[in-house]
Protein backbone atom coordinates (compact mmCIF):
# COMPACT_ATOMS: atom_id res chain seq x y z
CA UNK A 1 0.00 0.00 0.00
CA UNK A 2 1.18 3.41 -0.71
CA UNK A 3 2.52 5.32 2.08
CA UNK A 4 0.80 8.33 3.63
CA UNK A 5 4.47 9.53 4.66
CA UNK A 6 5.67 12.16 2.09
CA UNK A 7 8.87 11.67 0.37
CA UNK A 8 11.36 13.26 2.31
CA UNK A 9 13.53 14.46 -0.40
CA UNK A 10 9.95 15.85 -2.54
CA UNK A 11 9.23 19.23 -2.61
CA UNK A 12 6.71 21.06 -0.07
CA UNK A 13 3.05 20.91 -1.75
CA UNK A 14 2.62 24.12 -3.25
CA UNK A 15 6.59 24.83 -3.51
CA UNK A 16 7.97 27.14 -6.21
CA UNK A 17 7.58 25.82 -9.51
CA UNK A 18 10.31 27.03 -11.46
CA UNK A 19 12.07 23.91 -12.81
CA UNK A 20 9.18 22.65 -13.96
CA UNK A 21 8.06 25.00 -15.77
CA UNK A 22 11.76 25.56 -17.29
CA UNK A 23 11.43 22.12 -18.58
CA UNK A 24 11.16 21.92 -22.45
CA UNK A 25 8.28 19.38 -21.73
CA UNK A 26 6.39 22.11 -20.33
CA UNK A 27 6.42 24.54 -23.21
CA UNK A 28 3.45 24.72 -25.66
CA UNK A 29 3.65 22.67 -28.83
CA UNK A 30 2.94 25.45 -30.99
CA UNK A 31 5.56 27.80 -29.03
CA UNK A 32 8.33 25.21 -28.78
CA UNK A 33 10.84 25.50 -31.58
CA UNK A 34 13.04 22.69 -30.67
CA UNK A 35 10.17 20.56 -31.19
CA UNK A 36 8.79 22.64 -34.60
CA UNK A 37 12.12 22.31 -36.15
CA UNK A 38 12.85 18.38 -35.42
CA UNK A 39 12.86 15.65 -37.87
CA UNK A 40 9.73 14.11 -36.60
CA UNK A 41 7.80 17.49 -37.57
CA UNK A 42 9.13 17.86 -41.16
CA UNK A 43 5.57 17.29 -42.21
CA UNK A 44 3.61 19.53 -40.37
CA UNK A 45 6.58 22.07 -41.28
CA UNK A 46 5.93 21.15 -45.48
CA UNK A 47 2.20 21.60 -44.05
CA UNK A 48 2.79 25.50 -42.68
CA UNK A 49 4.72 26.56 -45.93
CA UNK A 50 1.40 25.44 -48.12
CA UNK A 51 -0.84 27.10 -45.86
CA UNK A 52 0.57 30.36 -45.09
CA UNK A 53 1.01 31.24 -48.94
CA UNK A 54 -2.25 29.45 -49.67
CA UNK A 55 -4.09 32.00 -47.19
CA UNK A 56 -2.43 35.00 -48.18
CA UNK A 57 -3.23 34.49 -51.88
CA UNK A 58 -6.69 33.54 -51.05
CA UNK A 59 -7.07 36.80 -48.97
CA UNK A 60 -5.77 38.71 -51.79
CA UNK A 61 -8.33 36.97 -54.27
CA UNK A 62 -4.99 35.92 -56.41
CA UNK A 63 -7.08 33.41 -59.05
CA UNK A 64 -4.34 32.61 -61.28
CA UNK A 65 -1.02 33.68 -62.25
CA UNK A 66 1.55 33.77 -65.10
CA UNK A 67 4.88 32.63 -63.71
CA UNK A 68 8.28 34.06 -65.22
CA UNK A 69 11.53 32.59 -64.94
CA UNK A 70 14.97 33.69 -66.11
CA UNK A 71 18.52 34.29 -64.45
CA UNK A 72 19.10 36.30 -61.48
CA UNK A 73 22.76 37.37 -62.66
CA UNK A 74 21.12 39.87 -65.45
CA UNK A 75 20.84 43.08 -64.42
CA UNK A 76 19.27 46.55 -65.86
CA UNK A 77 22.88 47.52 -66.92
CA UNK A 78 24.30 44.60 -68.35
CA UNK A 79 26.14 45.04 -71.74
CA UNK A 80 24.25 43.96 -75.03
CA UNK A 81 21.70 41.22 -74.82
CA UNK A 82 21.56 40.97 -71.27
CA UNK A 83 20.43 44.21 -70.54
CA UNK A 84 17.76 43.99 -73.32
CA UNK A 85 16.53 40.86 -71.33
CA UNK A 86 15.97 42.92 -68.14
CA UNK A 87 13.97 45.52 -70.36
CA UNK A 88 11.61 42.66 -72.36
CA UNK A 89 11.19 40.94 -68.54
CA UNK A 90 10.24 43.83 -67.97
CA UNK A 91 7.97 45.67 -70.54
CA UNK A 92 6.20 41.99 -70.43
CA UNK A 93 5.51 41.92 -66.13
CA UNK A 94 4.08 45.73 -67.29
CA UNK A 95 1.85 44.38 -70.54
CA UNK A 96 0.58 41.55 -67.98
CA UNK A 97 -0.47 43.54 -65.27
CA UNK A 98 -2.39 46.22 -67.87
CA UNK A 99 -4.46 43.33 -69.96
CA UNK A 100 -4.56 40.76 -67.57
CA UNK A 101 -6.89 41.43 -64.70
CA UNK A 102 -4.30 41.14 -62.12
CA UNK A 103 -5.34 44.64 -60.65
CA UNK A 104 -9.41 43.29 -59.75
CA UNK A 105 -10.32 44.79 -56.77
CA UNK A 106 -14.08 44.99 -54.85
CA UNK A 107 -13.81 40.92 -54.16
CA UNK A 108 -13.58 40.33 -57.91
CA UNK A 109 -10.83 37.89 -59.04
CA UNK A 110 -7.43 38.47 -59.64
CA UNK A 111 -5.73 36.71 -62.93
CA UNK A 112 -2.76 36.40 -64.52
CA UNK A 113 -0.76 38.05 -61.59
CA UNK A 114 2.93 38.07 -61.97
CA UNK A 115 4.85 35.49 -60.28
CA UNK A 116 8.55 35.03 -60.04
CA UNK A 117 11.04 33.42 -57.81
CA UNK A 118 10.94 36.89 -56.27
CA UNK A 119 15.08 37.10 -56.69
CA UNK A 120 17.13 39.25 -58.68
CA UNK A 121 17.92 40.18 -62.38
CA UNK A 122 15.00 38.83 -64.99
CA UNK A 123 12.79 37.80 -62.06
CA UNK A 124 13.17 41.43 -60.38
CA UNK A 125 12.14 43.17 -63.87
CA UNK A 126 9.30 41.11 -64.31
CA UNK A 127 7.95 42.00 -60.72
CA UNK A 128 9.32 45.52 -61.88
CA UNK A 129 6.77 45.98 -64.42
CA UNK A 130 4.01 44.75 -62.45
CA UNK A 131 5.22 47.57 -59.89
CA UNK A 132 5.50 50.36 -62.84
CA UNK A 133 1.38 50.18 -63.00
CA UNK A 134 1.02 49.93 -59.62
CA UNK A 135 -0.43 46.02 -59.76
CA UNK A 136 0.48 43.25 -57.43
CA UNK A 137 3.21 41.02 -57.93
CA UNK A 138 4.13 37.73 -56.12
CA UNK A 139 7.48 36.47 -54.90
CA UNK A 140 8.38 32.91 -54.20
CA UNK A 141 11.68 33.14 -52.50
CA UNK A 142 13.42 30.36 -51.38
CA UNK A 143 16.28 29.89 -48.31
CA UNK A 144 19.18 29.36 -50.20
CA UNK A 145 23.52 28.67 -48.67
CA UNK A 146 24.36 32.64 -50.05
CA UNK A 147 20.84 34.29 -48.64
CA UNK A 148 18.66 35.80 -51.30
CA UNK A 149 17.06 39.03 -50.90
CA UNK A 150 13.50 39.48 -52.14
CA UNK A 151 13.60 42.24 -55.11
CA UNK A 152 11.92 45.59 -53.77
CA UNK A 153 9.22 45.59 -56.73
CA UNK A 154 7.32 42.41 -55.79
CA UNK A 155 3.84 43.31 -53.51
CA UNK A 156 5.29 43.02 -49.34
CA UNK A 157 2.54 41.01 -48.34
CA UNK A 158 2.89 38.73 -51.28
CA UNK A 159 6.39 38.14 -51.02
CA UNK A 160 6.98 34.69 -49.32
CA UNK A 161 9.57 32.91 -48.23
CA UNK A 162 10.25 28.60 -48.70
CA UNK A 163 12.59 26.40 -47.15
CA UNK A 164 11.10 23.40 -49.30
CA UNK A 165 12.03 23.78 -53.17
CA UNK A 166 9.08 20.86 -53.62
CA UNK A 167 6.32 23.09 -51.82
CA UNK A 168 7.92 26.19 -53.75
CA UNK A 169 7.47 24.51 -56.95
CA UNK A 170 3.56 23.50 -55.87
CA UNK A 171 3.01 27.31 -55.29
CA UNK A 172 4.30 28.38 -58.85
CA UNK A 173 2.86 25.54 -61.10
CA UNK A 174 -0.64 25.40 -59.21
CA UNK A 175 -2.19 28.45 -60.35
CA UNK A 176 -0.10 29.40 -63.06
CA UNK A 177 -1.72 30.00 -66.09
CA UNK A 178 1.33 30.03 -67.90
CA UNK A 179 4.94 29.86 -67.57
CA UNK A 180 7.00 32.59 -69.47
CA UNK A 181 10.80 31.57 -69.59
CA UNK A 182 13.71 34.49 -70.50
CA UNK A 183 17.18 33.26 -70.79
CA UNK A 184 18.69 31.79 -67.17
CA UNK A 185 21.08 29.01 -66.16
CA UNK A 186 20.50 25.87 -63.61
CA UNK A 187 17.51 27.01 -62.02
CA UNK A 188 15.84 28.43 -64.72
CA UNK A 189 16.35 25.15 -66.46
CA UNK A 190 14.74 23.50 -63.36
CA UNK A 191 11.59 25.42 -63.27
CA UNK A 192 11.47 24.78 -66.84
CA UNK A 193 11.75 21.17 -67.39
CA UNK A 194 9.58 20.69 -64.36
CA UNK A 195 6.89 22.22 -66.03
CA UNK A 196 7.34 20.83 -69.28
CA UNK A 197 7.74 17.12 -67.73
CA UNK A 198 4.39 17.86 -66.08
CA UNK A 199 3.21 18.75 -69.48
CA UNK A 200 4.37 16.07 -71.13
CA UNK A 201 3.24 13.15 -68.43
CA UNK A 202 -0.41 15.00 -68.16
CA UNK A 203 0.09 15.97 -64.59
CA UNK A 204 -0.97 19.53 -65.15
CA UNK A 205 -3.30 21.43 -67.37
CA UNK A 206 -2.01 22.21 -70.99
CA UNK A 207 -0.75 25.41 -69.68
CA UNK A 208 1.05 27.57 -72.85
CA UNK A 209 5.05 27.39 -71.97
CA UNK A 210 6.68 30.41 -73.97
CA UNK A 211 10.59 30.53 -74.43
CA UNK A 212 11.64 34.24 -74.74
CA UNK A 213 14.70 34.58 -77.00
CA UNK A 214 15.23 31.58 -79.88
CA UNK A 215 18.24 32.14 -80.38
CA UNK A 216 19.24 31.54 -76.94
CA UNK A 217 17.45 28.72 -76.38
CA UNK A 218 18.05 27.12 -79.59
CA UNK A 219 21.50 27.43 -78.72
CA UNK A 220 21.98 26.00 -75.59
CA UNK A 221 19.51 23.20 -76.26
CA UNK A 222 19.59 20.87 -78.86
CA UNK A 223 15.57 20.20 -78.84
CA UNK A 224 15.34 18.61 -82.12
CA UNK A 225 18.64 16.28 -81.03
CA UNK A 226 16.27 14.95 -78.27
CA UNK A 227 14.12 13.51 -81.23
CA UNK A 228 16.41 12.57 -83.51
CA UNK A 229 17.91 10.70 -80.49
CA UNK A 230 14.43 9.14 -79.75
CA UNK A 231 14.33 10.62 -76.10
CA UNK A 232 11.14 12.61 -76.67
CA UNK A 233 8.53 12.44 -79.33
CA UNK A 234 8.21 14.49 -82.01
CA UNK A 235 4.97 16.16 -80.76
CA UNK A 236 6.40 16.89 -77.34
CA UNK A 237 8.00 20.05 -79.56
CA UNK A 238 4.55 21.32 -79.59
CA UNK A 239 4.79 21.84 -75.70
CA UNK A 240 6.18 25.01 -75.91
CA UNK A 241 6.61 28.26 -78.18
CA UNK A 242 9.08 30.77 -78.84
CA UNK A 243 9.11 34.32 -78.82
CA UNK A 244 11.01 37.28 -79.18
CA UNK A 245 9.22 40.39 -77.70
CA UNK A 246 7.05 40.83 -74.64
CA UNK A 247 4.09 41.82 -77.10
CA UNK A 248 4.94 38.39 -78.82
CA UNK A 249 5.34 36.20 -75.71
CA UNK A 250 1.68 37.89 -74.01
CA UNK A 251 -0.15 36.93 -77.62
CA UNK A 252 1.43 33.34 -76.90
CA UNK A 253 -0.34 33.20 -73.82
CA UNK A 254 -3.65 34.59 -74.96
CA UNK A 255 -3.46 32.33 -78.13
CA UNK A 256 -3.42 29.28 -75.79
CA UNK A 257 -5.31 30.44 -72.75
CA UNK A 258 -7.27 33.86 -72.85
CA UNK A 259 -7.29 35.84 -69.79
CA UNK A 260 -10.74 35.05 -67.75
CA UNK A 261 -13.36 37.39 -68.32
Amino acid sequence: MPSDTPNPGAPAPGANSDRQEASTSYRLAALDQDFLLGDSMRSVRFLLEFAKADEALRAWGVCSTIVVFGSARVREDSPGRRGEWYALARRFGRIVSEQGLATHVDGQPRDNVIATGGGPGLMEAANRGAFDVGAPSIGFNITLPREQRPNPYSTPELTFRFHYFAMRKMHLAMRANALVVFPGGFGTFDELFELLTLRQTRKCPPIPIVLVDEAYWRSVIAFDALVEHGMIDPADLDLFAFADTAEAAWARVLAARPPAP
